[in-house]
């Protein structure tokens, strides 16, 4: 089905012609997406969202006879299970539907036909219902998560649109769980489901009736609160608006700009208020009150400050002080993953480079917060982990490793591409951060990471399949998706050759990357990280041509609206940090933004030559909050303008070149 253009002329511009993947969605007036429901039309989809205590995957569908479906996946994540390890918290997957029991002059809902389901704020769905003698009538559903109670919030509008009177009985109940005193951590959970506004009501023609239920879970002792559903309504409403109006991207594509909007949201709103503080967490039923070096350290942590999401940033920072507990003077390396609310950690994959990970993640965060006292706090974590990577230096010059963060799904040998270029990048932030704070050993890291570009050029430059790209480790002759990182980080020397590689028939599918030629599983990220990289090395329409196909598939196609994990052994699952990745190709990517230091930046734009303008507006970082506007003004010259503080500073650049920017 092709995309209906009733969202403006705009949507002309957007690329629909290049997508693979069958559409079902379509952006919308009130800055969402919808799914508007042909009839016989019948399709099944899945999506996460989250709050502080809870998340949420819902999943939803119209069946063939044009009927709602819906299973409710629920994730407690401080409500601890032993074994209390990565996956050890409740998560129970219901079926309960408050609708199941609700009668319309003595009949059950049927004949249902759904008309709409709308992503923005919640789930929402509107539905037709006509049951001649007995009446006809709209049901519109909203499901969403509270902000901040351990609630899924359920809300019901019955509209009389018919001739007849209606009489709607609304029964009370729904179910009480104790769950295993033996399992718990802290004994005993209560979860419960419950209708709110139960009661028989009359609707003459247009009057309508709303009502309400809830999933939530305590701890021993712990009350059950009954929501405020039009006040946690709100309350989401209020995130989801904050986020898509700080970090505003503007462009003559309308899904990219869309998919921007809602990559900050899924990025956002999985920050678990646990114990050990505000904890990040991938989500996907498995990843809860737990970081890793490479989701939060190195994915999704450097996008934080430009966002302006100050529980985003206490996330950040948090868990760098977690991981800066297990420094230690033997330089033995530090857990990949610090779960269970930070009382335990896990390690199953040896060193995965998590130092490297660490070390860039840190460096890039303190530079774009524009925080010194954040910065000083973690000089030291980000300088032993420079140190440990020197330490594991082979007699090549590269970095050592026991395995990538694929964890030995795939082969990475003893020294991989990866982790030789996230030290790489880490060690040029780190000279940066070295002269804002006047640290001695900032020019030490420069050197260092000279050196090591001519030594991952050495090490790992390899024919590949007929390609001059990269062999991710010594001895590898297939094609690897994750030959992509050393253009994120501005190794360009094989440039051509690894996105001639990267977009051949070898590793490209419709969902993106394969992260192994001749294999079946894509991982987003990958994908996330090689978009980037084209960006960054100045591959502007090549880059440009593969982020239409993607955004298109991810926001408007049969999954949605989120970057996705892994296929198949993740199940497309919502993991949060990947739309981090996302927002990651507009700010470092397109407008190629590298922190220099704590109010200054270079500032690389790649603006495709049929765009005359990008904006990226309310940027957050750098402790300001200003605006980047890009303008064409020949085919070969841009007008970069940056506004801060009401104030304007405009560059004049050949197209490719950067700017020096300093707030």
């Amino acid at each position: 089905m092709k995309l209906k253009l009733t969202f403006s002329a705009l949507l002309v511009a957007s690329a629909v012609s290049s997508v693979f993947a069958r559409q079902y969605w379509e952006p919308d007036a009130n800055g969402g997406i919808t799914w508007n429901v042909s009839d016989k039309e019948n399709h099944s989809d899945h999506i996460e969202m989250a709050g502080k205590r809870v998340a949420s995957v819902l999943r939803y569908g119209v069946d063939p006879s044009g009927a709602f479906t819906i299973d409710k996946s629920m994730v407690w994540p401080m409500l601890r299970i032993i074994p209390n390890d990565t996956r050890g918290c409740i998560m129970r997957r219901f079926g309960w539907d408050p609708l199941d029991a609700v009668t319309v002059n003595g009949r059950p809902l049927l004949n249902e036909k759904v008309r709409k389901i709308s992503l923005k704020n919640a789930l929402e769905v509107e539905s037709d219902f006509n049951n001649g003698y007995y009446g006809s009538w709209k049901l519109r559903r909203s499901y969403f998560t509270s902000p901040e109670l351990p609630t899924l919030v359920e809300k019901y509008v019955v509209v009389n649109n018919g001739k007849k009177n209606l009489q709607v009985e609304i029964p009370g109940g729904g179910f009480t769980v104790a769950t295993d005193p033996k399992k718990g951590v802290a004994g005993s959970y209560s979860i419960q489901g419950s209708t709110i506004g139960a009661g028989t009501y009359y609707l003459q023609p247009s009057d309508s009736i709303t009502f309400y239920a809830q999933i939530t879970a305590v701890a021993p002792g712990e009350e059950v609160v009954v929501a405020d559903a039009e006040a946690e309504y709100d309350a989401r409403k209020g995130f989801v608006d904050n986020m898509m109006s700080s970090l505003v991207l503007e462009t003559p594509d309308p899904v990219i700009d869309k998919m921007m909007d809602f990559a900050k949201v899924r990025a956002c709103e999985s920050i678990y208020a646990t114990k050990g503080g505000p904890l990040h967490g991938p989500g996907g039923e498995s990843y809860y009150a737990a970081i890793w070096a490479n989701d939060q350290a190195e994915y999704v942590n450097p996008f934080f400050p430009y966002t302006g999401y100050d529980y985003g940033n206490a996330s950040a920072l948090n868990s760098f002080r977690h991981f800066a507990r297990f420094m230690n003077p033997e330089y033995k390396t530090i857990p990949s993953s610090i779960i269970a609310e930070g009382d335990d950690i896990w390690n199953g994959a040896g060193d995965r480079g998590d130092c490297a990970m660490i070390a860039y993640g840190a460096s890039r965060y303190a530079l774009a917060r524009g925080d010194r006292k954040e910065a000083e706090e973690l000089w030291p974590l980000i300088t032993w982990c420079l140190e440990y990577c020197r330490r594991q230096i082979n007699a090549d010059g590269v970095v050592a490793s026991d395995s990538d963060e694929l964890e030995g799904r795939f082969p990475s040998g003893d020294a991989n591409l990866c982790t030789s270029s996230l030290y790489y990048d880490a060690l040029i932030s780190a000279s940066y951060l070295a002269k804002e704070l006047g640290k001695p050993n900032g020019s030490q890291y420069a050197k260092q990471a000279k050196q090591l570009r001519k030594n991952i050029d050495k090490y790992f430059a390899h024919d590949v399949e007929g390609f001059d790209t990269y062999a991710y480790y010594k001895g590898n002759d297939v094609l690897r998706s994750w030959i992509c990182i050393p253009l994120t980080v501005g190794i360009d020397e094989r440039a051509k050759g690894t996105i001639d590689a990267l977009f051949s028939p070898r590793l490209w599918t419709e969902n993106g990357l394969l992260t192994q030629a001749g294999d079946k599983t894509f991982w987003d990220r990958s994908t996330l990280y090689a978009l980037r990289g084209v960006f960054a090395v100045g591959a502007t329409e090549k880059a440009m041509e593969y982020l239409k196909k993607y955004s298109n598939t991810r926001l408007l196609g049969d999954h949605v609206p989120y970057a996705i994990e892994a296929w198949p052994e993740g199940g497309q699952r919502h993991l949060s940090a990947e739309s981090g990745l996302y927002g990651r190709i507009i700010t470092e990517g397109m407008f190629g933004i590298r922190p220099t230091g704590f109010n200054s930046f270079t500032l690389s734009p790649r603006l495709p030559k049929d765009w005359d303008f990008m904006n990226l507006k309310n940027i957050k970082a750098f402790g300001k909050d200003f605006d980047i506007l890009v303008a064409r003004e020949s085919p070969d010259n841009l007008k970069v303008t940056i506004i801060n503080d009401g104030k304007s500073s405009v560059y004049k650049i050949s197209d490719g070149k950067s700017v020096a920017v300093k707030l």
